[in-house]
């Protein structure tokens, strides 16, 4: 019998505490040299932490880690890029002002007297980048490119560094749907090559068609690890949140009503380049329907939404709201006309990252009545709301209303800004991007939240990336172009595919009378 180890890295019994919390409670996880190992739970569960515990950013209070059998101490992210581990985090770790090459060498340079050899990195990266079809332009700055391009910088950095056992955190939170099936093909090469790979997600789709195993934390707890081809993504949803979900969303067909938000040839200027970002659009939402804005990421979805909700100055046409023109309205009195807003950023746009969560939970309503007497801000009011709405749509934090909004997870800060825009009831919701980071029980409660505003009568502007969501969550899509509306299309008589021919630009719906 041979003595080679059956796991490349062993992670026992590791519990990790916070104050307020134990994010990794006993936790145990085995990774096979050459395997796909997802990591599964809710927003919360532990899995970011557990895995900055294997890369050396945090240190547990119990527990090993073994690399081939043996133990190893990982003090910090060196000893784990010495051991061959090496991660692609949530949020990249990148110099924006730096290149693409830079950013890849930075901390592994090879130098000659002193000096780094540029051109024997760049031959070493070049082949890299051929090698995994990883294309990226060596000379472009950070700052200038996408975020999928960035993300391939990430994962170059770690194969320059020879990492044997790569991490990806939520690698698809941000990627387009073209963007994640390379990604998908890039970590079964590496695993072809013996490559050891921990994939952090909570989007079932993409475990099932990439993961060897699968292991399933749920609020600090490991609940098992299961091979992928033995389960299905019903019984990996109950085993993530501790009850069956619906997976599908359920809606009676819409009965619009009245034009509530009515966009007339509406321009908005880029910030990238001269010219519009959003050229000429008109559309309208009507009370009771869920209008969605489809499209890839850049095709000016953004600038839509910021012209419409204020965030931008428009540079043509007219926007009116329930009868009354807000083209030029401050952000203020948008919002008061009728308007509630999720933001695309939540931490730009959504929240003031160090107030607490109640102060953020009152943002835009503290001068009501019922939050101030004589100017003075009713705290015991403040804290009576924000405790109604944490419990109502299940935000998680260690320390309740008074944590402050920075130390939640993207997941949970999410939930916050959803409870405070649902409950200001305004005649329309702007939701960009909703459910971004979020899992299926939280989906599956805030979809049913977009659904019953739609059945009370509101008008819903969604916008979305995810094509799922587009699909099942809609009642009317309208594909964005290069800052044009091509198609509008009916969910029940669409498919993915023709909706991909519309964002990709290949389809629009002037050339329709031609056919």
């Amino acid at each position: 019998m041979e003595n080679t180890p059956e796991y490349v890295i062993e992670m026992l019994h590791i519990t990790k505490e916070f104050p307020g919390i134990r994010a990794n409670d006993d936790i145990t996880l085995q990774l096979r040299k050459g395997e796909i190992h997802a990591l599964l739970g809710e927003n919360g569960a532990g899995k970011s932490t557990l895995m900055s515990v294997l890369f050396g950013m945090y240190q547990p209070e119990e527990g090993e880690i073994r690399k081939n059998g043996e133990p190893v101490k990982i003090n910090d992210p060196n000893d784990a890029t010495a051991l061959g581990i090496g991660m692609v985090h949530q949020h990249f770790k990148l110099v924006d002002v730096f290149t693409v090459l830079d950013n890849i060498i930075l901390g592994a340079e090879t130098t000659k007297f002193g000096f780094i050899q540029r051109k024997e990195a760049r031959k070493k990266v070049e082949e890299l980048s051929e090698r995994y079809g990883l294309k990226v332009d060596l000379d472009a700055k950070v700052e200038d490119i996408s975020v999928g391009m960035q993300q391939r910088v990430e994962i170059l950095k770690m194969l320059y560094r020879d990492n044997e056992i790569l991490i990806f955190d939520e690698p698809t939170a941000v990627l387009t749907p073209q963007e994640i099936d390379e990604l998908m093909n890039t970590m079964r090469e590496f695993a072809k090559e013996g490559k050891s790979i921990l994939f952090i997600s909570h989007k079932l789709n993409e475990i099932m068609a990439v993961a060897d195993r699968c292991t399933v934390l749920r609020k600090g707890k490991c609940i098992g690890t299961v091979n992928t081809a033995d389960t299905n993504k019903q019984e990996l949803s109950n085993m993530m949140v501790g009850r069956p979900v619906q997976l599908e969303v359920t809606k009676t067909p819409a009965k619009p009503g009245e034009a509530i938000l009515t966009v007339e040839n509406l321009s908005v200027p880029s910030k990238l380049h001269k010219g519009d970002a959003v050229k000429g659009v008109s559309f309208e939402v009507r009370a009771g329907e869920i209008v969605c804005i489809a499209g890839i990421d850049g095709n000016g979805q953004t600038e839509l939404i910021y012209g419409i909700t204020g965030l931008e100055k428009t540079s043509g046409g007219s926007i009116t709201l329930c009868g009354k023109n807000i083209t030029k309205s401050s952000i203020h009195n948008k919002s008061a006309a009728g308007m509630s807003h999720i933001p695309e950023d939540r931490h730009k746009h959504g929240l003031i990252l160090d107030f607490t969560l109640e102060q953020n939970m009152v943002l835009q309503r503290f001068k009501e009545k019922r939050f101030q007497n004589h100017g003075f801000i009713r705290r015991d009011a403040v804290r009576e709301y924000a405790e109604g709405l944490i419990e109502q749509f299940d935000v998680r934090s260690g320390q309740g209303p008074v944590t402050t909004a920075r130390s939640m997870s993207g997941g949970n800060q999410q939930k916050a800004i959803i409870a405070r825009e649902v409950d200001r009831n305004k005649p329309l919701l702007v939701a960009v991007q909703p459910t971004r980071g979020l899992d299926v029980g939280a989906i599956e409660y805030i979809h049913s939240q977009i659904v019953a505003q739609r059945d009370e009568g509101k008008a819903v502007l969604l916008v979305s990336l995810e094509l799922d969501e587009v699909m099942s969550l809609s009642d009317r899509i309208l594909v964005m172009y290069e800052g044009e509306i091509v198609g509008q299309l009916d969910p029940q008589k669409t498919n993915l595919q023709e909706l991909g021919l519309y964002m990709s630009g290949a389809k629009r719906d002037s050339e329709e009378g031609k056919q």
